[in-house]
């Protein structure tokens, strides 16, 4: 997905020369274009084809992507301990530096 997020759309032959390129291990073609077609069924990546070619683009912004993934967690960490995580959270941010904390007060009204 940082590839992704990183170039607006790619083929699965370039995601996969640029992750090579800075990668200890190479990764086959038929790796990524496997992980990429997955990403696509789970809605994380958009494919759309030109000719013999699927081109890729990221469904969601990163940020898009971190709330929704934060979202998930936190509710499953809530279903999971009820009220036992809340204190955990409360603890928290009690820690937090008070200008974090306001920040993070705006944040949660919007």
């Amino acid at each position: 997905m940082e590839e992704m997020w990183r170039v607006d759309e790619a083929p699965v032959r370039s995601v996969m020369e640029s992750l090579n390129a800075r990668a200890e291990k190479e990764r086959k073609y038929t790796t990524i274009m496997t992980i990429m077609a997955r990403l696509d069924r789970k809605g994380l990546l958009t494919r759309r084809r030109e000719g013999k070619t699927d081109i890729y683009a990221a469904a969601f912004t990163r940020e898009q992507y971190l709330e929704a993934r934060a979202r998930e967690e936190v509710g499953a960490v809530v279903d999971a301990y009820g009220d036992a995580a809340f204190v955990h959270f409360a603890r928290r941010m009690a820690e937090l530096d008070p200008k974090r904390r306001e920040q993070l007060r705006r944040l949660a009204r919007k």
